[in-house]
């Protein structure tokens, strides 16, 4: 992590499972919100920075970051959106809620 945010904490394996059901909505938002963090830093470990991101940003901590690499892995090219929770997949198109 940067030196310079001392606010943002290492993602450890701890904080990377959630610790219950997660709400299908829930789930829709950190994968989009994910890919679009991925897609608009277009980092050199996407890994790395996919974990950082996780945990820092509080909705997402809900999510497992394992179930939100796999939905990331499956993406398609072009434009589309994750929507059907765990059990769903990505629709062509923009997500309906950012």
């Amino acid at each position: 992590m940067p030196a310079d945010r001392p606010f943002l904490t290492d993602p450890t394996p701890d904080g990377t499972r959630g610790n219950g059901a997660v709400p299908p909505a829930l789930f829709d938002l950190a994968v989009n919100r994910a890919a679009a963090a991925l897609r608009g830093l277009r980092p050199a470990q996407p890994d790395a920075a996919l974990a950082a991101w996780h945990a820092r940003t509080r909705f997402a901590r809900r999510v497992p970051l394992d179930a939100v690499k796999a939905a990331l892995a499956a993406r398609p090219a072009g434009e589309c959106h994750w929507a059907g929770g765990e059990g769903g997949g990505w629709q062509p198109g923009r997500a309906p809620f950012p």
